[in-house]
């Protein structure tokens, strides 16, 4: 087995009744990503964003463009056992490798889990069993090689408040 410790760890979620694969579990992001290419994938009408009126800077600190959010329900499987929650995606206009950034907010909502070292992420279903999510590691390596091949990922997005109002920090691997 090829060494996988740094490896992220990629899953496949269900949404708009899609299978939705290139998900990366993101356990630094402060928000939950779905990028522009992806919504479109979807067939979402763009009147099913709400405004978004924060700016979202990227690590060499450039604007990323903010279409809006969109709540949409999601589904975590590992084909014999399910939870659904509905998830407050940020859609940006980026190019990236991945199709969605899960980050904290969802992570912690449904008390999941992940391991880089074992390729994972478990979490709780509704009926106390543990449902367990395996990463593909050759397509999770294959997608973090191309990430760092173009200068198109997303590495850190900070997001600034308005005047007047706190700072607040959203982070993205």
């Amino acid at each position: 087995m090829v060494p996988h410790d740094n490896d992220p760890v990629v899953i496949l979620v269900v949404t708009v009744g899609r299978r939705v694969h290139r998900v990366l579990i993101d356990q630094g992001s402060s928000v939950d990503v779905m990028f522009w290419s992806t919504f479109n994938k979807l067939q979402l009408s763009p009147d099913k964003l709400r405004p978004y009126n924060d700016y979202l800077f990227g690590f060499a600190g450039d604007q990323v463009d903010v279409r809006g959010h969109v709540e949409l329900r999601t589904t975590f499987t590992d084909d014999t056992t399910s939870r659904t929650i509905n998830i407050r995606y940020l859609v940006v206009k980026a190019p990236s490798t991945y199709n969605i950034l899960l980050g904290r907010p969802a992570l912690n909502r449904i008390g999941a889990v992940a391991s880089t070292r074992h390729i994972k992420m478990k979490l709780p279903s509704l009926d106390g069993a543990v449902i367990t999510i395996k990463s593909d590691q050759k397509a999770a390596k294959k997608y973090y090689e191309n990430s760092l091949k173009t200068k198109r990922g997303v590495c850190s997005v900070t997001s600034q408040p308005q005047r007047g109002e706190g700072v607040a920090r959203a982070e993205m691997a």
